[in-house]
């Protein structure tokens, strides 16, 4: 099984993975400009797995993809490329929350039974958040529904419903500093080969539904666009 995984729910990072392990990576740290860095990206994470550098011809089995919470421009970004490519590939394309892998990344690091709440920056001195619990040790169940607020709204939550805060890299300085106050677990750089696992996990217990790729935006966008990619 082939995969190419690929995230913007901050900065752009693609994986190309092989029977569960990564064979080739690509990232920007740019938050910004998706839409002209997700194919570059992706040629050269095919180059670093030593594939072709067509989709086409470099025998990916599915196409995985970050459904966010993000900002509306960089996610539309990733999923109109995500569905691009797997129409040039001819393969499914499967979505993940990056909340989810986030989660997933954090509980990892912690022991089995930890709540954790997942976070990521929002923009806008807010955040996305949701609380969390392993399903199994590849996969993550979702309490309750994802939220976007202030630090203090999570900061409110958490007082009623305890746990571990397990931060994206991306939060900034601001939201960081008020959760101090807060049960931090680790902050992790998000993986996009993290939806590897969740995906074969969901497949395999029959959740397609939980696999859209529909995009999750938690609030009406800044500005309207249609980006695309092409490769």
């Amino acid at each position: 099984m082939r995969e190419i995984a690929l995230d913007t729910q901050a900065a752009t990072a693609v994986a190309i993975i092989e029977d569960g392990r990564v064979i080739g990576r690509a990232h920007n740290d740019s938050g910004r400009h998706h839409a002209e860095s997700i194919t570059p990206l992706v040629r050269e994470a095919l180059g670093d797995a030593g594939l072709p550098s067509t989709l086409a011809d470099a025998g990916i089995d599915r196409v995985l993809v970050g459904t966010g919470p993000a900002p509306f421009t960089g996610l539309r970004s990733g999923l109109v490329s995500a569905r691009v490519l797997a129409r040039v590939a001819g393969v499914p394309a499967y979505g993940v929350s990056a909340l989810d892998v986030i989660a997933r990344q954090g509980l990892d690091l912690l022991a089995p039974d930890t709540r954790v709440y997942a976070i990521a920056d929002a923009r806008r001195r807010e955040l996305y958040w949701g609380a969390f619990v392993a399903a199994g040790p590849d996969d993550v169940a979702l309490e309750g529904r994802l939220e976007v607020g202030d630090v203090s709204s999570l900061l409110g939550a958490m007082r009623h419903d305890p746990g571990l805060v397990v931060a994206g890299a991306s939060v900034p300085a601001h939201s960081a500093s008020a959760l101090a106050r807060a049960d931090l677990g680790p902050q992790v750089d998000l993986d996009p080969a993290v939806m590897s696992r969740i995906v074969a996990t969901r497949l395999a217990r029959g959740e397609d539904e939980r696999l859209r790729t529909d995009p999750l935006y938690l609030r009406r966008p800044d500005i309207h666009g249609q980006p695309t990619a092409r490769l």
